[in-house]
């Protein structure tokens, strides 16, 4: 059976080579392809814990409720201020 720390260390070192694979460029990988799917995975929840499904709900649910106030808040401010 692992150990925590040692779970920790795997976790990091994946964090970290997710991380030189996002930043390092590819010819042929396109920045708007690889940030479309950071933003899908952000906002599915991807970075919940694993069997946690009210975790995982309560991310998607509040991350799509942040998005619908950003929105409303853009059109109000582009309605009063831009329009006038």
């Amino acid at each position: 059976m692992p150990r925590p720390e040692q779970d920790e260390r795997e976790r990091e070192a994946r964090r970290i080579l997710q991380r030189v694979e996002r930043d390092s460029e590819t010819l042929g990988a396109s920045s708007l392809a690889r940030t479309a799917s950071n933003v899908k995975d952000h906002m599915a929840g991807a970075d919940a814990e694993d069997g946690d499904a009210i975790e995982l709900w309560g991310k998607r649910i509040g991350r799509g409720l942040g998005l619908i106030a950003v929105v409303i808040l853009v059109v109000y401010l582009f309605a009063n201020y831009v329009l006038r």
